[in-house]
């Protein structure tokens, strides 16, 4: 089992207020983030942001190791995730993670570049964790 650990504390109302996020590795340390780098345009971070880098990261950890079981080696994979938040009745809700990912594979086969790639999608565990629609673009590039 292993688990993993961040903090958040915020401090002040809703709109004015602000808080830092940090991680037990260090690697976020107290990072700022507010309603303005949430909701609005100022630079910063965010709790949608982080999470569409984890499952960016996850998807492509996963995706190299379906490329694995598939006699394949990525020479690289990029993925971006594009986490879509809408405001409805219940409030602000993740409805949507589009991922684009762009596999470099010297030799690669489409077919099985696709099933791997579906089988990540629905094997990271960051995407077994989301309730949200998650979707997905893979793109094959020959070496």
């Amino acid at each position: 089992m292993k688990k993993r650990k961040a903090s958040a504390v915020w401090k002040g109302d809703l709109k004015e207020g602000q808080g830092t996020m940090s991680t037990d590795t260090g690697v976020l340390s107290n990072v700022q983030y507010s309603f303005s780098t949430r909701f609005g345009e100022e630079i910063g971070t965010n709790p949608e942001e982080l999470i569409a880098a984890a499952h960016a990261g996850c998807f492509s950890m996963a995706l190299s190791n379906e490329l694995g079981n598939a006699n394949m080696v990525a020479e690289s994979i990029q993925t971006t995730a594009t986490l879509t938040m809408e405001k409805s009745e219940g409030g602000w809700t993740t409805t949507e993670i589009h991922l684009d990912v762009t596999a470099k594979i010297p030799g690669g086969d489409q077919a099985a570049f696709e099933t791997a790639a579906n089988n990540a999608k629905a094997g990271c565990p960051v995407s077994r964790l989301l309730k949200a629609k998650i979707t997905l673009e893979a793109k094959l590039e020959e070496g």
